[in-house]
C-alpha cells in the first residue's frame, strides 16, 4: 500500500510546529504520523494525516513551504530484527531510502512502517520477491484508513494532540 506525506520546513523557533498544528486542528485533519527533526535555524516535519491533499493546499495557504511524497507501506510482525531484513533486503538492491516512519498504527498485532525510496515500484518489487510483503495479500489503505487505526489514548497520557 502506498501513503502520502506531506513535509514542510519551518524556522526552528518556539511556537511554529504549533501554527502547523493550528492550520491543521482548525479544518480537523488529523494525524497518522508526525516526525520532526531540526538544526538550528530550521525544523523539517513530516506528516502523514488522513485528507493529504487538503492539508497540503490548507498549508501552502498559509505560506508554509509544503511537499507531497509517496510512501510504501509495509506490514511487518512485531518482533526485533524484522526490520533489519527490509534495510538489508533493500541496501542489497542498491535501493536507496529517503525516509522512514513507523506509524502508530497496529494491523492485527503487526507494525505498519512507512518508507520513501529512490524508487517505490522496485522497492516493492524487491521486498516481494525476498517475502517480506505478499503481492496477493497487500491491502491498499488510505491515509485516513491509517489514521482511523491508529488507538485511542487518553491525553493526559500524551500531554498534547494535534
Amino acid at each position: 500500500m502506498t501513503v502520502q506525506e506531506i513535509s514542510l520546513t519551518l524556522p526552528n523557533r518556539p511556537g511554529a510546529l504549533a501554527g502547523v498544528a493550528r492550520v491543521l486542528a482548525k479544518e480537523r485533519i488529523n494525524l497518522a504520523a508526525i516526525s520532526v527533526d531540526s538544526t538550528p535555524s530550521r525544523g523539517r516535519v513530516r506528516l502523514i494525516v488522513n485528507d493529504p491533499e487538503r492539508a497540503h493546499r490548507l498549508l501552502s495557504e498559509a505560506e508554509y513551504e509544503v511537499e507531497l511524497r509517496e510512501m510504501l507501506v509495509i506490514r511487518l510482525e512485531d518482533r526485533a530484527g524484522v526490520f533489519l531484513k527490509v534495510l538489508e533486503t533493500l541496501a542489497q538492491e542498491k535501493i536507496n531510502i529517503q525516509n522512514v516512519a513507523i506509524l502508530l498504527a497496529r494491523d492485527n498485532g503487526r507494525a505498519l512502517v512507512a518508507l520513501s525510496a529512490t524508487d517505490l515500484g522496485r522497492t516493492r518489487k524487491v521486498l516481494q520477491q525476498a517475502g517480506v510483503i505478499s503481492q496477493y495479500a497487500e491491502q491498499l489503505l488510505s491515509n485516513a484508513d491509517l489514521v482511523a487505526a491508529v488507538p485511542t489514548i487518553p491525553t493526559e497520557s500524551v500531554g498534547f494532540l494535534m
